[in-house]
């Protein structure tokens, strides 16, 4: 494929989604182009505003917290593992205002709490639910206060 053909078609996939640097590189290097071209039309994105990571994190971020649900622990190790600078990732994860998260992670173990309504042992139960509230990424200090807070209500 030419570099110009290349370069039509990668503009289109930068324009229907945001996208990671690493994701548009290994889209380029399918279409069988060489290093030095690679890193040409990736500058040349970057220049034209088609990939910016600052903006794939700030979106990603919030497009999975509200999405998802994902905490701020799942949504980091996403974005490190598409290789997104610490400086990125600390932009994308302001994205979620604190306020909105404490309220989702307690809409959360109260939801997962009512699912465990047959399980008979307490300590059981809470168990569960820590483990729900850390596969979601939230930080087992916060994820352990709703829970506690959660049961002091009941």
């Amino acid at each position: 494929m030419t570099k110009e053909k290349a370069l039509q078609k990668i503009k289109h996939y930068c324009g229907y989604q945001e996208r990671c640097h690493a994701e548009v590189k290994e889209k380029l290097y399918s279409f069988g182009l060489w290093k030095k071209d690679v890193e040409l039309l990736i500058s040349q994105l970057i220049e034209e505003n088609y990939l910016n990571e600052e903006r794939f994190a700030q979106l990603f971020a919030g497009g999975k917290f509200r999405m998802k649900h994902w905490g701020r622990v799942k949504i980091k190790y996403e974005l490190k593992q598409k290789q997104i600078s610490e400086y990125c990732i600390k932009k994308g994860l302001k994205e979620i205002g604190e306020e909105d998260y404490i309220k989702t992670l307690r809409k959360l173990t109260t939801a997962k709490w009512k699912t465990l309504k047959f399980e008979k042992n307490p300590l059981v139960k809470k168990q569960k639910t820590m483990n729900y509230l850390l596969q979601k990424g939230y930080e087992a200090s916060l994820a352990k206060e709703a829970i506690d807070s959660m049961q002091e209500k009941k």
